[in-house]
């Protein structure tokens, strides 16, 4: 039986999309609700996993935005039935933590990626290495990003990542615009992987790190690896698996 808590972005859409939904179904309280819905676009379910994942329910997304990579499509005539029908994957998040150039730490979670970005005019210069193995001495660029499989379609797309497969147990780590040295590719390593980035000149070429929409400044040393402890379930129309939205989009990919 349905018992769903309804979360809704404060959009013309999201707020149609819930007011149908309130003559459809009784919204739940959050405690006693078995599924949370959540209206709106990729950002707002990210923010909205983040913040309610505590409940240990399962997320359902609605998508009100303009790409929807996470959310399902919505349906007046068949959204209760494919709510009755989903099925559930589960996933795991990015731990980042954080030392920034005054030795204190943050920390954040990253569903899609941790990007690593210039904080100035000046491009970044950076150390990447997991455990004792140096991945790369010295790569001067706009950034890099770390990205888990179900964000591999998200930014690390957009600058010419792998996309990989929910169930390979990898994590890609990409180059934002390379300037030295110029070819490199960037890696896929293992999701067993610690990842350290190091800024080697701290003063002069200031970098951020951000944990999906959570932005630390001035970072020194930035650490990452993917947390088994925290999941999150999320529920998908059988025909729109997150699984075969990914497929989709690799053959896009290598018909382009």
């Amino acid at each position: 039986m349905l018992k769903p808590h309804i979360l809704f972005d404060h959009t013309k859409t999201s707020k149609k999309i819930k007011n149908f939904l309130d003559h459809k179904i009784k919204n739940i309280s959050l405690v006693k609700c078995n599924l949370i819905i959540v209206v709106g676009g990729d950002g707002f379910m990210l923010s909205s996993l983040k913040k309610y994942n505590k409940y240990k329910k399962p997320f359902y997304g609605i998508n009100a935005g303009s790409y929807g990579f996470l959310m399902n499509k919505f349906s007046s005539k068949n959204t209760i039935r494919n709510l009755s029908r989903a099925k559930q994957v589960s996933i795991f998040p990015l731990e980042m933590s954080v030392k920034n150039k005054f030795n204190k730490t943050k920390k954040s979670i990253a569903i899609n990626e941790v990007s690593i970005l210039r904080q100035s005019r000046q491009t970044a210069s950076l150390e990447i290495s997991t455990g004792s193995q140096k991945i790369i001495k010295k790569l001067v660029s706009d950034g890099v990003l770390v990205s888990t499989p179900a964000g591999s379609t998200a930014y690390n797309m957009s600058v010419y990542g792998p996309i990989l497969n929910l169930d390979s147990k990898k994590l890609s780590i990409r180059p934002i615009s390379a300037f030295r040295p110029r070819r490199w590719k960037g890696r896929i390593v293992s999701d067993k992987s610690k990842i350290t980035i190091k800024n080697l000149n701290i003063n002069k070429r200031p970098i951020s790190a951000v944990a999906d929409n959570y932005e630390v400044r001035n970072a020194k040393t930035i650490f990452i690896k993917i947390n088994k402890k925290v999941k999150f379930n999320l529920l998908y129309d059988s025909n729109r698996s997150l699984q075969k939205k990914i497929k989709i989009e690799q053959i896009r990919k290598e018909t382009n």
